[in-house]
């Protein structure tokens, strides 16, 4: 195995977000035994420093509990709470993957996504573009508008401990934001032009709202809402050095989820109602000029 070198930012951050993923979408589920780090850097073909990296990082965020001389163990899994029928029936945790791969399985796919970044979005959306690739589904439409904080604003978090650390984590925000709404842009590209999906936009605004929490709005049926827990924790630069910092982690918090049904009134209809009246309000008054990517 040739091995990539362990201060390789760019392999430090596929080896982490793949196992983020992972443990959002339930691949290693909650109490999961992670691979051991020999078998992590041959799977990804990194070096060990890499692998070991990326263990502190999980760990500092909280999903995983890693012990000297012992596996990784998962700790943190995304969770979806419920009412639906499904969920309710079901004996596994209901998590993200799922539900938006229910969504693409329509011949029309709209997603209304209000974010800080679109880095879980992203995974999500290359998961969906393998399966039209496949043939597995079919969409004749996706539509995907999303709301992201402008980068002019001030926003709290993430925070240094050290002021003077808070300009490289503001660098950092904004990096992960642009790679993964560009991975996004790419993505569906390839889609229209490989006249995979007939009909693709995109549209990003931008908007001078701190995001509190997390929102997708799906086919105007569907509505998950979660809120940013602040946490303390301990950022992995791509190189060896750590920030102790203030911030919100997005892929592994609860998301409540929410259904319109027959009844205008009942909690679930009001519920999404309100969420895309919440939506459209912001994108059509408050957002900024639009960075617009689709059909072309």
């Amino acid at each position: 195995m040739t091995a990539k070198r362990g201060g390789d930012g760019r392999e430090f951050r596929r080896v982490a977000e793949t196992l983020r993923f992972r443990m959002a979408d339930g691949t290693y589920a909650l109490g999961a035994l992670l691979p051991s780090q020999r078998e992590l850097a041959q799977e990804f073909r990194v070096s060990r420093d890499t692998v070991q990296r990326v263990i502190q990082e999980l760990g500092n965020e909280g999903w995983i509990e890693n012990r000297q001389g012992t596996r990784a163990r998962v700790v943190k899994s995304q969770r979806i709470q419920s009412s639906t029928p499904k969920a309710t029936r079901s004996r596994h945790p209901l998590t993200l993957g799922p539900l938006i791969s229910e969504a693409f399985e329509q011949p029309e796919v709209t997603l209304d996504v209000y974010t800080l970044t679109s880095e879980s979005l992203d995974a999500h959306i290359r998961v969906q573009a393998e399966r039209i690739r496949t043939r597995a589904i079919a969409p004749q439409r996706i539509a995907l508008r999303m709301l992201l904080p402008s980068e002019s604003l001030p926003l709290p978090y993430p925070r240094a401990r050290h002021d003077s650390d808070n300009k490289r984590l503001r660098h950092r925000l904004h990096h992960i934001t642009r790679r993964h709404s560009e991975s996004l842009r790419e993505v569906l590209r390839e889609l229209e032009t490989e006249r995979l999906v007939p009909s693709v936009e995109l549209e990003i605004r931008h908007t001078p709202l701190t995001p509190t929490f997390k929102l997708y709005v799906i086919n105007g049926a569907e509505a998950l809402h979660s809120p940013y827990e602040v946490i303390e924790r301990t950022i992995v630069l791509d190189g060896r050095e750590t920030i102790d910092a203030y911030d919100v982690l997005g892929v592994g918090a609860t998301l409540t989820h929410h259904v319109k049904d027959a009844d205008p009134t009942s909690p679930g209809s009001a519920f999404v109602a309100s969420m895309q009246v919440w939506f459209d309000s912001v994108w059509n008054l408050l957002s900024e000029a639009p960075d617009r990517s689709g059909a072309g």
